[in-house]
C-alpha cells in the first residue's frame, strides 16, 4: 500500500439516542418530532476500537446526524413528477439541511458507477501524490465485456490523478481497478476499506464488494446513503474539481514506452451539453451509472437560484432520456 491513511476511522461514534429525536420530519429543524428512523443506530465504538465514556456522551459528544439532511421514510413531491420512471430519488439542500424530495430514500439499489463517488474520495483523503506513477496490472484490466472503461492495457503507466479523471469522467472500470489496487493493494481490501469508510460517515445501509459498481448481490446502496457519501466527498475540493470537469486530456506510456494520449469526456449529459438543466439551476458536476440491473442512475451536485448547494440523485431510471427528464423536474420544482 502505498497510500497512507491519514485519518482513523470511527473516531466519531453514532451516539445511542433515546426518546424524541429533536429533529424536523423532513429537515435538521429543532422542534420535537416522533420521527420514525429507518436505519438502527449503531454504538461504532466496538466496531472501530473506540472508547466513549457516559460522561463523554453526555458532555461535549455531538449528534451524528448534526447538520444532515434527515426525513422520515415517506415521500415528498413525488405527485407532482413522473416518479414512476425510477425507482428510487431525492434531492438534498446542504445549505438548510433539508430534504426537498423523496421517493424510497432508504431502499436497497444497485448504485453502478455512482460507486466511483466512494473510490475517489478515498483515493484523495488516503493519498497525497496524485502525480506518482501507477502500473496497470492484468486484474485491473480483466473485466466483464459489457464494463464501462478508459481503454487502459496492462502494463500502461499512468499517474494517479489522471485516472481519478477517468474513473470519474469516462466511467472507466479499469481506471477504478488500478486506483484501488494501488491504495490498497488489490480490490477485495479496498473493497473493505470502502465499507469502513461508508459506515464511518453514516451510511450504514451500504455494502460495496468492489470500487467499480458492477452488479453483484453484496454490492448495493440507498438514495440516502449515496447523498451521505456524495456530501463528504465534496468537502474535499479535489473531488469537487474533478466532478467539475467537462473533459479530460490524458497522456500515458504503455508498456513498451510509447506514448498513449486520449481524451475523456464526462458522462454526464449535463456537462457534455446534451442536457440542459432548468432556468435558475446551475450544474457544478456530478457521477452517472448505468447497468442492466441497476438502470440509469445519477448523483448531482447543482446550485439553486439563491446560491445554495444542492445534492439531488435519481437511481434506477428506466431510461437515460427519463433520467433527466425526472431529474430536471426535480430540480425545477423542489431545487430552488
Amino acid at each position: 500500500m502505498r497510500c497512507t491513511n491519514k485519518k482513523t476511522l470511527g473516531r466519531k461514534c453514532i451516539c445511542l439516542l433515546t426518546g424524541s429525536i429533536l429533529l424536523s420530519a423532513s429537515g435538521c429543524g429543532t422542534r420535537a418530532a416522533s420521527l420514525v428512523v429507518p436505519y438502527e443506530i449503531y454504538d461504532m465504538s466496538d466496531a472501530y476500537g473506540v472508547s466513549v465514556s457516559p460522561a463523554a456522551v453526555g458532555g461535549d459528544a455531538s449528534y451524528f446526524s448534526e447538520g444532515l439532511c434527515v426525513s422520515e421514510d415517506i415521500s415528498l413531491g413525488t405527485d407532482t413528477t413522473d416518479s414512476q420512471v425510477a425507482e428510487g430519488a431525492g434531492a438534498f439542500n446542504l445549505a438548510t439541511g433539508s430534504v426537498l424530495y423523496a421517493k424510497n430514500l432508504y431502499e436497497r439499489l444497485y448504485p453502478a458507477s455512482t460507486t466511483k463517488i466512494l473510490t475517489a474520495y478515498i483515493a484523495l483523503t488516503h493519498c497525497d501524490d496524485l502525480d506518482a506513477f501507477v502500473t496497470v496490472s492484468h486484474s485491473a484490466v480483466d473485466l466483464e465485456p459489457d464494463s464501462s472503461v478508459c481503454g487502459l492495457k496492462e502494463g500502461d503507466v499512468i499517474r494517479l490523478r489522471d485516472l481519478l479523471y477517468g474513473m470519474i469522467l469516462r466511467s472507466g472500470n479499469d481506471a477504478a481497478n488500478a486506483v484501488a489496487e494501488y491504495v490498497s493493494g488489490d480490490t477485495a481490501s479496498f473493497a473493505q476499506l470502502m465499507n469502513e469508510t461508508a459506515w464511518s460517515i453514516g451510511a450504514t445501509h451500504s455494502h460495496f464488494v468492489n470500487p467499480h459498481g458492477m452488479p453483484d448481490a453484496d454490492h448495493y446502496t440507498t438514495v440516502y446513503d449515496m447523498y451521505l457519501i456524495f456530501a463528504k466527498a465534496l468537502e474535499n475540493e479535489q473531488f469537487a474539481s474533478l466532478i467539475a470537469t467537462t473533459s479530460y486530456d490524458v497522456a500515458y506510456t504503455d508498456r513498451s514506452g510509447k506514448l498513449v494520449k486520449q481524451t475523456w469526456p464526462n458522462t454526464c449529459q449535463y456537462m457534455s451539453g446534451r442536457a440542459s438543466a432548468p432556468d435558475g439551476i446551475t450544474v457544478v458536476g456530478g457521477k452517472t451509472g448505468t447497468t442492466g440491473d441497476a438502470g440509469y442512475c445519477l448523483a448531482l451536485y447543482s446550485l439553486n437560484t439563491k446560491g445554495e448547494p444542492v445534492i439531488s440523485i435519481v437511481f434506477k431510471a428506466d431510461a437515460r432520456s427519463n433520467l433527466y427528464l425526472l431529474m430536471n423536474e426535480i430540480l425545477q420544482q423542489y431545487g430552488g
